[in-house]
């Protein structure tokens, strides 16, 4: 029988996943200890990376009769995931954490760490799917059938090499399914609510997180038009993001939102709703999924965040690796530092990092 390690969060999505694996192979759960609440500075009961979860997830071996493990990755975490996330807040961007803990942790780290103790693949509980594509070769990855709870956006940095090796238990069901097995295997989770926050940020105070981590400040800075003109003064750059409204702390007569930020000047630049929609978006570090890197322009549904339906465009790779996508109609906040990832259909083919015109033609 083939040995997986399955990560599990604590979560009713990874440990219906392990129960379903155990059906077919030998199953060892494992629970990724990726910083202490003391590193966030938030008491215990307030993260979703509590001890309750390590708890809740062992609870669940212990149900199904599977060896469990405790692994700390936080040095890593911080290096590849918290420490980025702040880096890139202080330089005017909006990052997803979320695909860099995939990214380097989940498919990386603790891939290596199976492939170390003899496991032949890893699992998780994300809703994707599969597919090897015996014509190309290629393993594809592709939607989940709940359009609810795909998460292939947080995954388009996966290698072939990480997918032929990462099974996908969940992706063929809903949600409510999920909790239904978990109820028939009388697992202690199988009614516990998602998490919907950043793991090491959970009360969603970006900017609290980021001055209390590292022990920086940021100082109040001059909101202005298009044109340069003030308009008021912000609390601190880290504070704001493209696309905001809410919470400005200024009174214009008329809605304005953030449209750009220049950390150069510490300026907030406001606008129209109007000023947000473009039909032109850029992305470096791209990574090729379930296909090569095109050599011509090819049609693609784009989307620029987790939550977006995506939209019909154009896509135009680089000479220099980068891809440019114009989208068949303008889209809303094309925000810097978010990831823009491709399909055809419901295969992934790709994705990479928003980024400025000039970066992505290497001109900064």
């Amino acid at each position: 029988m083939k040995k997986v390690m399955v990560a599990m969060s604590g979560g009713v999505d990874s440990s219906a996943a392990a129960a379903i694996l155990q059906e077919q192979y030998e199953v060892t759960g494992v629970t990724l200890r990726l910083f202490t609440n003391e590193d966030i500075q938030l008491d215990r009961s307030r993260t979703c990376c509590s001890l309750d979860d390590v708890e809740d997830a062992r609870s669940v071996a212990n149900k199904l009769g599977i060896r469990f493990y405790v692994y700390n990755f936080g040095d890593r975490f911080k290096e590849c995931v918290i420490d980025k996330f702040n880096h890139a807040y202080i330089n005017g961007l909006t990052p997803n954490p979320c695909i860099d803990c995939n990214r380097y942790i989940k498919f990386d780290a603790l891939l290596k760490r199976a492939e170390m103790l003899e496991q032949d693949y890893i699992a998780t509980g994300h809703y994707v799917r599969r597919r090897y594509d015996e014509k190309t070769g290629r393993y594809l990855l592709l939607k989940g059938i709940d359009p609810a709870k795909d998460q292939s956006y947080v995954l388009y940095g996966m290698t072939q090499q990480q997918l032929a090796k990462t099974l996908f238990p969940i992706g063929e069901l809903t949600k409510p399914r999920t909790r239904t097995i978990a109820e028939q295997y009388g697992l202690v989770n199988a009614d516990k609510p998602d998490s919907q926050d950043i793991c090491f940020v959970p009360d969603g105070d970006y900017a609290r997180f980021i001055e209390n981590y590292t022990g920086q400040t940021f100082p109040a800075g001059d909101f202005t038009d298009k044109d340069g003109n003030v308009l008021g003064r912000h609390s601190g750059i880290i504070r704001y993001t493209v696309g905001q409204r809410k919470g400005l702390g200024i009174a214009l007569g008329k809605p304005a939102y953030v449209i750009s930020k220049d950390t150069d000047k510490n300026q907030v630049i406001l606008g129209d709703n109007d000023d947000l929609f473009s039909d032109t978006a850029y992305a470096y570090d791209v990574n090729w999924v379930s296909v090569e890197c095109p050599d011509k322009p090819v049609r693609v549904c784009a989307k620029v965040r987790y939550n977006q339906k995506e939209q019909p465009a154009t896509l135009y790779p680089l000479e220099n690796g980068n891809i440019k996508v114009v989208f068949d109609s303008p889209q809303r906040a094309i925000t810097y530092g978010q990831a823009l990832v491709c399909y055809d259909g419901e295969m992934l083919l790709g994705g990479g990092t928003c980024c400025s015109e000039k970066m992505a033609f290497g001109n900064e």
